[in-house]
């Protein structure tokens, strides 16, 4: 497969993955602003999906959140298809800039194909496509890979630890 299974009316949008201390009261808000419910909810997740403006905003519940300075997991822009996305690659890397590609990855409740990249000041964007609904239970969000204490792993997001250590 390589069309989104997410349909939405524009060739792209602009996705944003905050990191949040609370996710049922982070959702409430997003609720009140955008004045639609989530799309998507799982425990320490939810996705937002707003067509006016084009958006697509994930909450990820994390150990770490310490408020705004912390919040931004990363950035996106979802388009609707993997010849999207690798052609985004493409022009990436014909400006230079260094890029990482996955392709079927589990992230966010989804598989999807998606080129990273970091801006000039480090932060990570994605350029994503979504191919398919994950396996319930299935997902590499921060949650439910950071650990709670020293001996546990730590997962990343646009290759970049999403736990970062306490100072």
């Amino acid at each position: 497969m390589t069309q989104s299974a997410v349909k939405f009316d524009t060739l792209r949008r602009v996705h944003i993955g905050l990191a949040v201390s609370n996710v049922e009261r982070s959702s409430a808000f997003y609720r009140t602003v955008f004045e639609a419910e989530p799309t998507k909810t799982r425990r320490g997740y939810a996705r937002f999906e707003v067509t006016e403006p084009p958006l697509n905003l994930s909450l990820i519940e994390t150990l770490r959140a310490r408020g705004p300075a912390d919040s931004v997991s990363h950035f996106g822009i979802q388009v609707q298809s993997s010849a999207a996305v690798f052609e985004m690659q493409k022009r990436l890397e014909s400006a230079a800039f260094v890029t990482r590609v996955e392709q079927s990855t589990q992230c966010c409740h989804a598989v999807q194909d998606k080129v990273w990249v970091a801006d000039p000041d480090g932060h990570q964007w994605e350029v994503f496509v979504v191919l398919d609904d994950a396996p319930s239970g299935e997902s590499n969000v921060p949650n439910e890979c950071c650990p709670t204490s020293d001996d546990e792993p730590c997962c990343t997001v646009g290759g970049e630890p999403c736990c970062a250590e306490e100072d």
